[in-house]
């Protein structure tokens, strides 16, 4: 999959590496009148998620608040929000954003970050007093977290929630409920029945305890539940048709969720892939959390409508998604993780798969988006070889990853990879045990693309996703019927191969020949990057002047572009039926028209 760079953007909301030392602010006000309590959330070995809640518990309101604290020697913060969080050595400074230092009497504000190292926080001050702030006993700790919740007496519009109780040293008073991570009742018992919901509709439920002195613990798993009844799903036959949205096209390419209804796209497609979480120390990480939960969308811009507020639980593209999947409920949505760029961290992963798949399905399952997400895919670029760096993880290693995987999310969640289409002998698919992967997996995205182009500069000029050889292909092996081939004689069951489509051109420039073969002098240009060029532009700059295996190709002045047409599509799509495979994906939504051309070739083709 390739990773096309996003530009920076100085976002005051942007979630940074936290390594700056700072000198301490004095603290504003006394903290008798507060208190400051902290939870770790998510855990998953070598790193986690904690949350403080700063609760005024006096009369008069705080006008701003400062926590601080000392970590051990290897325990720090890596990345925070709804805070300005700093550093001197091990002791850590929190200080209130512009918009969430007031705070009325008996009002509370939550922050969270997340840590790498195992330590717990010592020596906590609350605006330079303790920030058990003389309403609870020094020392006095955050309830546990409760069991995850079971649904039951699931109706139309109502679902019954139960869960095992928490502790607590000092006792547990009560329990928020919270639904898509918002909360809708506090109760003392630990059950409860949540009416007046939408039929036909998806929710994720947990739940968290609060002590006597109102100290709030960690959150629960997450249980996902759809009241019955509702809309007919619209009929999507028994293929996959699958988009990439990526996260950093809400930027320069002003692609965001809302294009995909303008578009209909949307009614075309099964399942989206949203790319790319990253993969840091082994672990799956959030990559742009601006984008992904944080940015603010207007009521125009947004896909249900409605605007976003300053203190929303969930913005960003994932609050979109929820609402494109609450518009468009047969929709699923997979959180991938890896690409081109950040493929190099797959080899740490490896040599700690089971680790590697708990941290993953605590990002996919954070309970601010628990909802939105039906399953993972990776895109490991490439195992036991070469792509932006080169693995030496060994051939099991991309298989043993994969059972890590199913191990964690277990049956109900979807788990896919992205994987080369190196046909050739002893190439890429031949490094790997894509094969026994294969048991692990719901279907494979083999990217069946970007055979060939302009960083080989000099040509020959060739398609870059031919369906077949032809004479005087530049690399045998290197189209998609072979790499189908090879992957069903490896024992890949053909329903669990889906056809890859790029709704992108390759292009050379100095090239005089029309057909294909002729001599380049290096990459056409593009809006974007050299040598790449969306769909929706050559179709008007550079329009098709004839096709070879399978694939259009275009010559206009001294420029020569390949890509897909909605006609080739229509052969491609022909091509993956008779072949009994399990349908196609595309990379990615932002190069096709406005009115979603490609998207309903794809569509029409696989019916």
């Amino acid at each position: 999959m390739r990773f096309r760079h996003r530009a920076a953007a100085g976002f005051a909301t942007l979630l940074l590496p936290l390594a700056g030392l700072v000198g301490l602010a004095s603290p504003a006000q006394a903290a008798t009148s507060a208190t400051a309590s902290y939870a770790k959330t998510q855990d998953w070995g070598s790193g986690f998620e904690g949350k403080w809640t700063v609760k005024n518990t006096g009369t008069t309101a705080l006008s701003s608040w400062t926590v601080e604290w000392d970590f051990p020697s290897g325990t720090s913060v890596t990345s925070a929000w709804d805070a300005d969080v700093t550093s001197s050595g091990t002791h850590w400074t929190a200080k209130n954003k512009s918009w969430n230092g007031t705070l009325a009497p008996g009002a509370s504000i939550s922050f969270g970050f997340n840590g790498s190292g195992t330590g717990s926080p010592a020596n906590c001050k609350l605006n330079g007093g303790s920030c058990d702030g003389g309403t609870t006993e020094p020392g006095d700790s955050a309830p546990s977290a409760p069991g995850t919740p079971t649904a039951s007496d699931i109706t139309n519009t109502s679902v019954k929630l139960s869960w095992s109780a928490a502790t607590d040293d000092k006792g547990v008073k009560n329990y928020d409920v919270l639904r898509d991570g918002t909360k809708v009742a506090t109760v003392t018992g630990t059950s409860y029945t949540n009416t007046g919901l939408t039929a036909g509709t998806d929710y994720s439920y947990s739940v968290q305890a609060r002590d006597t002195a109102d100290q709030t613990g960690p959150v629960s798993g997450a249980v996902r539940v759809r009241t019955t009844g509702g809309t007919t799903e619209p009929p999507t036959g028994d293929k996959v048709k699958l988009g990439y949205f990526t996260e950093w096209g809400v930027y320069g390419r002003n692609y965001h969720v809302k294009n995909l209804v303008t578009s209909g796209t949307a009614s075309k497609i099964t399942h989206i892939n949203y790319a790319f979480g990253n993969v840091k120390n082994g672990q799956c990480t959030v990559d742009d959390t601006y984008a992904a939960y944080d940015k603010a969308y207007t009521a125009d811009q947004s896909v249900s409508g409605t605007a976003d507020t300053w203190d929303q639980p969930l913005r960003g593209n994932f609050n979109q998604l929820r609402q494109l999947k609450a518009k468009y409920p047969h929709i699923k949505v997979l959180y991938s993780f890896g690409g081109w760029t950040y493929s190099g961290g797959f080899g740490q992963a490896a040599a700690n798969a089971a680790a590697f798949a708990k941290s993953c399905k605590a990002v996919v399952e954070d309970p601010r988006w628990a909802d939105v997400f039906d399953g993972i895919d990776i895109d490991w670029e490439y195992p036991n070889a070469c792509g932006l760096s080169c693995d030496t993880s060994g051939p099991a290693a991309f298989r043993n990853l994969m059972s890590a995987l199913r191990t964690e999310f277990g049956p109900n969640y979807l788990v896919t990879a992205a994987i080369t289409a190196d046909g050739s002998s002893g190439g890429k698919i031949d490094a790997a045990d894509y094969g026994g992967a294969a048991q692990h997996l719901d279907w494979y995205n083999v990217m069946t693309y970007d055979y060939f182009g302009a960083f080989d500069k000099d040509g020959p000029t060739a398609p870059h996703s031919p369906l077949t050889s032809y004479p005087g292909i530049p690399q045998e092996g290197f189209n998609s019927a072979d790499a189908i081939a090879k992957l069903k004689a490896k024992g890949v069951p053909a329903k669990k191969l889906l056809l890859g489509i790029g709704f992108y051109g390759r292009g050379w420039t100095g090239v005089t020949q029309s057909a294909p073969g002729g001599s380049a002098t290096g990459a056409a240009p593009g809006t974007y990057e050299a040598g790449i060029e969306d769909y929706k532009v050559l179709k008007n700059s550079c329009p098709a002047t004839g096709t070879i295996a399978g694939t259009a190709y275009a010559h206009c002045g001294s420029n020569w572009w390949s890509y897909d047409t909605p006609a080739t599509i229509a052969g491609k799509m022909s091509w993956a039926k008779n072949q009994g495979l399990g349908g196609a994906f595309f990379w990615e939504f932002s190069g096709d028209t406005a009115n979603g051309e490609l998207a309903n070739a794809i569509d029409s083709g696989l019916k």
